[in-house]
């Protein structure tokens, strides 16, 4: 406020031309009075309009109001009691420049500019006055419709700023909600499997299910630490840890899986664990929800007709989906489309008779000092 305050006030130093002729003592009493009174309230209303406006701006009548207000009087003192009153028709310059939109404060500072000329010419010692106050007017004027632009252009850039923080955080509780979805779902449906596997061999065979039970209690912490390494940010799925994750997840359901032993070389580390959230959700899906006895994973470099490709394919022989199209994606398959637009990736779906097959594909940049992408089974 007092900012502000010292800031606006700074253009009070041309009030020194009216109070000294106020103290010369060259009017009679009366217009001495009435020029003090008309000085304080000019001031007040001058002030209260400028510095209500760079806070919180009054309705659009009252700023007219007001600034007619302050022009009539500046040409009645200035009438009245000569040329060194004509200073404040650089204050109405101000506020027109303070308050107006930019198109209406560029008409109003040049009109306030020439009432000030026409109203000097009928004044004495016009060449002293008028010229000097010409440029303090227009510059005045204008220098106030820069700050304006200026605060209005910071408050822009504040909102900006804040739009931006709530879209990283929106995009932080996405990625959140993905991570743990993706991680949750795949370790506690092993976690299920393996819990009904002990529950049946329990009665006939105690030692296989104390053995399913340490593998529920090795998942267990394995999901904990990877929830917790979620939570801090620095958990990074690799494919050759989803691989192994996969086969062991479909061989715990009964499922016959043929997953690669290996993963393929040289792939940046971005794509890489996109691929490797798409196995993951692919290869939890499958054991969830499919039904299947048989599942096939491929994974390795495609060439087609636009580009080289590195292509992930799951396909079980599970029931078929609600129709012959792709199935309608829950939040999973939403989730890894996702991650994989942000690696200028696709995901593809289709359910028919012969089962579910999801497919991603991950466009290949080539670079002539690495070898092609090799992938072993």
């Amino acid at each position: 406020m007092w900012q502000k305050l010292m800031w606006v006030g700074i253009w009070l130093a041309f009030m020194g031309a009216p109070i000294g002729d106020l103290l010369d003592a060259s009017h009679t009493t009366a217009a001495t009075v009435l020029g003090w009174l008309g000085l304080a309230t000019f001031v007040t209303v001058y002030l209260a309009l400028v510095l209500r406006h760079t806070a919180r701006p009054p309705a659009r009548a009252t700023v007219y109001g007001l600034l007619g207000f302050l022009a009539a009087l500046a040409v009645v003192l200035s009438l009245t009691l000569g040329s060194p009153w004509l200073v404040l028709f650089v204050y109405v310059s101000v506020s027109c420049g303070a308050t107006l939109p930019m198109a209406l404060a560029t008409w109003s500072i040049l009109v306030t500019t020439a009432t000030m000329t026409v109203i000097g010419t009928r004044a004495s010692h016009v060449g002293d006055v008028v010229p000097g106050l010409v440029i303090p007017a227009i510059l005045g004027g204008f220098a106030m419709t820069g700050v304006r632009h200026l605060i209005r252009t910071s408050v822009e850039l504040r909102e900006a700023r804040a739009t931006v923080a709530q879209l990283a955080a929106n995009e932080e509780r996405l990625r959140m909600a993905r991570d743990l979805h993706d991680l949750l779902g795949h370790s506690l449906s092993l976690i299920t499997l393996k819990s009904e596997l002990a529950g049946r061999m329990l009665p006939g065979h105690p030692d296989q299910a104390a053995q399913q039970v340490a593998d529920i209690e090795q998942v267990s912490r394995q999901a904990l630490v990877d929830v917790r390494a979620a939570v801090s940010g620095y958990r990074r799925a690799t494919l050759p840890a989803e691989l192994a994750g996969a086969r062991t997840a479909l061989s715990a359901a009964g499922i016959e899986a043929d997953v690669p032993t290996k993963a393929p070389e040289g792939l940046p580390a971005a794509e890489e664990e996109v691929l490797a959230w798409v196995l993951r959700e692919a290869a939890t899906n499958v054991v969830r929800h499919s039904g299947a006895r048989h599942c096939t994973v491929t994974i390795g470099e495609r060439q087609t007709l636009d580009g080289r490709f590195l292509e992930l394919r799951v396909q079980d022989d599970g029931k078929p989906g609600p129709g012959p199209a792709s199935p309608v994606p829950g939040n999973g398959l939403t989730g890894l489309a996702e991650r994989l637009e942000k690696v200028s990736g696709v995901l593809e779906t289709d359910s028919g008779r012969r089962g579910f097959t999801l497919v991603a594909r991950i466009p290949l940049i080539p670079d002539p000092s690495t070898t092609p992408l090799v992938s072993g089974s």
